[in-house]
Order: structure tokens, then C-alpha cells, then sequence
């Protein structure tokens, strides 16, 4: 049976294709050589308000979510690709994760105790492009944008398992580089397709 796999474009400039169109291309590309059904979210493109309260997060989301909410739900896998800006994923995908990972779509609405994952079953990779060297945001950094999506929204809502692909120094790699690189990538859509 083909896998559903679900790109979450996170780059908030919908003007011209970035980096990160680029490798989620790539991705796509060779999870669909693999046998897999691929679906995007240009989170860019979407018009939608940003949470202001408990009140409105534990409401209903927007109508114009309601098609990325669906493909949330149908999907066996993820891929949440973003550039990191000011040490964290953008604002704009942050604003979306929150009006879509919300009670009564990744997490159970529960009256009383904990709530219940919504997405179990589910799997995801994480990519962030970066100026500086991977190495530099895992080690020194601590990777701490990452682990916070991981550990805190996709794990709480029963996603599992997680990898991660991180693209570092993405304007000193030259086009011989990148090449390789979306090369690869390609390759990683194909084996999360299979597995």
C-alpha cells in the first residue's frame, strides 16, 4: 500500500522558490519514485490569524485551515521543512503548527487528565537550512528550536518516529554542492516512502 507523505512548506516568503522549495522538491520527488503518494502545504500561501488566547485554541480552527487539516489527518508522514530565522523555526509556520496541532485534531479533547495523542500511527523528518555549520546549532546551539518541535508538539501528539535532516552553511555550498545535497535528499524521501 502506497504511503500518504505530507510536506509542510514552512518558508514564509511565497515570492520566489527558496532553498527549501528546492529540497522538499527534491523529496518529494523520490518518495513518489518509491511508490508514495505526496501532498504539500505551502504554509506561505495561506491566509489564516494568528492565536491570541486559551480561548481560541481550544476553539474551532478557521475554515481556510480546514483542507490542510484534512490532509494533516490522512497523512502517514511528515516532512516540516523550514530555514532557521533568529534561532527558531519562522513565525508564520510557528502560527500555523499552532492552529493545526490543536485539540480535536492532533490531540484529543479531553474534559478532564492529559489529552490524548491524535497522531499516532505517524511519522516525520524535520529539515532546517541554516547559515551556519549544522555542527555549530546541534552542539553549541543544542539544536534547541528542533527539540522543542520534537519533544513538545510532534511527540506530545503521538508522532513517531522523528529524524532530522539538518542543511548547514547553505550560502558557502556551491552549486556542485547543493547538486549533491538535493541528490541526497532524494534519496532520504525514497527511504522514508519504503519505511
Amino acid at each position: 500500500m502506497a504511503k500518504n507523505i505530507l510536506i509542510i512548506q514552512g518558508h514564509p516568503d511565497p515570492a520566489e522558490p527558496h532553498l527549501c522549495h528546492a529540497l522538499a522538491d527534491a523529496y518529494a520527488r523520490g518518495a513518489r519514485e518509491a511508490g508514495a503518494q505526496v501532498k504539500t502545504v505551502p504554509v506561505a500561501a495561506l491566509d489564516f490569524p494568528f492565536l491570541r488566547s486559551e480561548a481560541e485554541w481550544r476553539g474551532e480552527p478557521p475554515e481556510s485551515l480546514g483542507p490542510a487539516i484534512a490532509d494533516l489527518r490522512a497523512t502517514d508522514h511528515f516532512l516540516i521543512i523550514y530555514p532557521l530565522w533568529m534561532g527558531t523555526m519562522p513565525a508564520l509556520l510557528k502560527a500555523f503548527l499552532e492552529q493545526t496541532f490543536r485539540p480535536g485534531v492532533a490531540l484529543g479533547n479531553e474534559a478532564e487528565g492529559f489529552p490524548k495523542p491524535g497522531f499516532k500511527n505517524k511519522s516525520a523528518r524535520i529539515a532546517i537550512t541554516m547559515g551556519m555549520p549544522a555542527l555549530a546549532y546541534r552542539w553549541f546551539f543544542r539544536a534547541h528550536s528542533l527539540k522543542s518541535l520534537e519533544r513538545n508538539l510532534l511527540r506530545l501528539t503521538g508522532v513517531n518516529p522523528i529524524r532530522e535532516s539538518l542543511f548547514g552553511l547553505v550560502e558557502a555550498t556551491d552549486r556542485e554542492g547543493w547538486e549533491r545535497r538535493l541528490a541526497g535528499f532524494a534519496q532520504t524521501g525514497g527511504r522514508d516512502a519504503r519505511g
